[in-house]
């Protein structure tokens, strides 16, 4: 059932895309903000209460949904999936920049290509030569598709498979939610919060992400050129100071190809003119290379061409993932 249930949501997200500006996200917004300032008094053991208030909750909440839909219909519990993986699973919920920004630059308007990574990522783009845009365009898409499908893909298919029904699927979001919410709003609202707070939702969604980013590398490797991703895996994944980050875009980067990491543009200045109320992606940090070292993966300076090279990855590993669902499925029927 957890196959049919993410081949559905991901042709229902095809059909009708997710608004950003929906109440479920609004309601994920107040939520959080609420736990933070009724149970954040700035204490370590405080930072455990509001992770668990945030993430914990809501995936318990749908669990019990759909256990007791389960109990009295099949179909229903299929269709509460399918409604909570509409709103936690999907590329629409971020292709929308990136299909434009790509548009942008094959018609020759880098301007306005510059201006949408602003209003994506909150990037100050407007001194970054082409080559440069476009590598932070790749690897933006490339961590939004690994958070937005394939964390959350793995993470439904394992609570699913423990009887949990969409659990894994909420708490990856919220887990994943959490972890930039609360720098985010200290940064745009001015609004003070714990330390301890930030980083406590940093360090757990690294702890809930560990598997599902190496497999998704696994899976760009397996799609892509396998030997280079994995030589490039090895060889560079400690570029980046977030290491799961660079695990993913060191092995995309020898899947496709193409030269990945360099020094990062300052984060832009949130104003009400560009603003789109989207909190971005986690900053993906400068690589810890001295300046005298080499900085980037091996590859090709990153081109126009490499923007359908990254779509083709993303969707063949889909596809790979969806037959290796339907397969352990059918088993699990025949057994």
């Amino acid at each position: 059932m957890s196959f049919l249930a993410v081949l559905l949501a991901l042709i229902v997200e095809q059909i009708r895309p997710l608004q950003l500006a929906n109440p479920v996200h609004a309601g994920f917004l107040a939520w959080a903000r609420w736990a933070g300032v009724n149970f954040d008094a700035g204490r370590e053991r405080h930072a455990w209460v509001v992770w668990s208030v945030t993430v914990i909750a809501p995936a318990l909440m749908v669990s019990m949904i759909f256990v007791l839909l389960d109990h009295y219909s099949v179909v229903l519990a299929l269709g509460w999936d399918l409604v909570v993986l509409y709103f936690t699973l999907g590329f629409r919920q971020f292709s929308h920049y990136f299909t434009d920004i790509r548009d942008a630059l094959e018609q020759g308007r880098e301007d306005e290509a510059r201006a949408l990574l602003r209003d994506w990522r909150h990037l100050d783009a407007s001194e970054l030569p082409r080559t440069e845009l476009l590598r932070h365009v790749i690897e933006h898409a490339l961590l939004a598709a690994h958070r937005h499908v394939f964390g959350v893909f793995f993470w439904f298919v394992l609570g699913s498979a423990c009887g949990l029904g969409p659990l894994g699927a909420v708490l990856y979001r919220m887990a994943e939610f959490g972890s930039r919410y609360w720098g985010h709003r200290q940064a745009r609202e001015a609004a003070p919060t714990s330390e301890r707070l930030m980083r406590r939702f940093v360090q757990l969604f690294e702890i809930i992400d560990f598997v599902p980013v190496r497999l998704t590398a696994a899976g760009f490797a397996v799609v892509g050129n396998f030997e280079e991703s994995v030589g490039s895996w090895r060889q560079y994944a400690n570029l980046w100071a977030d290491r799961n980050v660079g695990v993913l875009l060191a092995a995309a980067s020898g899947a496709c190809g193409v030269a990945l990491g360099g020094q990062r543009p300052q984060q832009a200045q949130a104003s009400p003119a560009h603003s789109t109320g989207m909190m971005p992606l986690h900053p993906i940090t400068a690589p810890l290379a001295p300046d005298d070292e080499q900085s980037s993966t091996a590859g090709a300076p990153p081109q126009f061409a490499h923007l359908r090279s990254v779509v083709g990855l993303v969707w063949r590993s889909v596809v790979l993932w969806l037959l290796l669902l339907a397969q352990l499925s059918l088993a699990n029927l025949l057994g």
